[in-house]
């Protein structure tokens, strides 16, 4: 039965649900909550806060959705921590951050409301309490927590206890993997009601990108392209953990054997001078192309119809989630090749629905995207079961009728 059509949910529901992140970087995380947004303002106001000085891309996407949104002050700060000052530093803003959203989330009357976020107790346990004080609170886990030293994972296993306590307090874990890396930290019976609602994709906007009709050379000579080699593509940030120095390293192998390849990162992240250096170090030439993502389009639709000129996607990260633009090109019959790690493995199968490697091995990368230009057998078969598969499993139309069915049954156990 369709959630609209569900009178028991409907019954009792929020009458407002603020989406709330406290960083300007963008990506995967809030491509999911938009998901969330468009299915959750057909039955209350929706209304997304975060800092100053957000992404004017990301703006974009919330205008067309009609979503509302407001910035509440600065930023955290993300930026690397090598020394006991920066430590300080980071943390003295950390805590400033989260006193600006709370002091922000004042004005509103949360009765009746739900903040959704990604504040978890062991990093701001002080902040879940007192949102918990006032709304539901739901946050969501997008990559599995990474090892952590034994005296800390007490600590967070004891201040994971407590927020299991809270009467209003409830996880979503973006894949199965994220999930699992709970349990050791929550008591059994809050864990079992930790519900997975998966990255995905929109299948009508993938669908609306797939039966527009496209020229490859018109795109290719928008974003100065060669059209006439085998283009390799990566979306994402920039940054060492999605592996971008191995991207270039692949690059850089596959060019000394083949020069008939190109390859193009898509990304919001700005260079610094040192990485401007360093990517002239792998003396790819023109072989190599980063395109800013603010300059691809105002729609999403438009980096789809980017990515279809696209002969293979990569994306070799060291950490990852469930990777939301690894899902959007496999669902765009993109053959795909990425890293045997953390949630990935439950999207890409090997030689499957795509190419699995593993992390950190640039020589492997190179081989795959070799064995995908030499076999057009295999990229029409990855092509076409990486897109089944994707589209049968991680539906944003499914994940957000679950997400809501929670939303709902919160109100419902008043």
């Amino acid at each position: 039965m369709k959630l609209e059509n569900d009178k028991k949910f409907l019954q009792s529901s929020p009458k407002r649900i603020y989406y709330v992140w406290n960083y300007l970087e963008w990506g995967g995380a809030q491509i999911y909550l938009l998901g969330l947004m468009n299915k959750m303002k057909e039955f209350c106001e929706v209304r997304a806060l975060m800092p100053t000085g957000s992404n004017l891309q990301i703006l974009k996407f919330l205008d067309n959705l009609q979503v509302p949104y407001e910035f509440f002050g600065a930023p955290t700060d993300a930026n690397p921590a090598p020394t006991l000052k920066r430590k300080l530093e980071r943390h003295w803003n950390k805590l400033r951050c989260e006193f600006s959203l709370l002091r922000y989330l004042t004005k509103f009357d949360l009765s009746d409301s739900i903040i959704h976020t990604e504040l978890m107790p062991w990093q701001s346990l002080t902040a879940v309490a007192w949102l918990c004080r006032r709304a539901k609170v739901f946050v969501t886990l997008q990559n599995s927590i990474l090892p952590i030293p034994k005296h800390r994972r007490l600590l967070w296993q004891l201040k994971c206890a407590v927020a299991a306590r809270f009467e209003n307090f409830y996880i979503f874990a973006s894949n199965e993997d994220a999930k699992e890396s709970l349990r050791e930290l929550f008591p059994d019976k809050f864990f079992k009601r930790i519900k997975v609602t998966y990255t995905n994709v929109n299948p009508t906007e993938i669908n609306k990108a797939l039966q527009i009709e496209i020229s490859r050379e018109e795109i290719c000579g928008k974003f100065n392209l060669p059209a006439d080699k085998f283009l390799v593509f990566c979306v994402g940030q920039f940054i060492d953990r999605k592996g971008r120095w191995i991207f270039l390293e692949a690059a850089e192998k596959v060019l000394k054997s083949d020069d008939d390849t190109a390859f193009v990162w898509i990304s919001n992240s700005n260079l610094s001078r040192e990485d401007e250096r360093k990517i002239e170090n792998y003396s790819l030439g023109e072989n190599f192309f980063l395109i800013n993502g603010e300059n691809v389009g105002s729609e999403h639709i438009d980096l789809f119809k980017l990515l279809r000129v696209a002969d293979v996607f990569t994306l070799p990260s060291y950490v990852e989630g469930l990777p939301i633009a690894l899902l959007e090109a496999m669902a765009l019959g993109i053959p795909s090749i990425s890293t045997n790690v953390y949630a990935i493995p439950e999207a890409v199968k090997h030689h499957e629905t795509g190419c699995l490697i593993e992390a950190g091995d640039s020589e492997a990368l190179k081989d795959a995207i070799l064995e995908l230009k030499n076999d057009a057998s295999l990229r029409r078969k990855l092509s076409k079961n990486g897109r089944e598969f994707v589209l049968a499993n991680f539906s944003e139309p499914v994940v957000a009728d679950i997400a809501a069915a929670e939303y709902f049954a919160s109100f419902r156990t008043n």
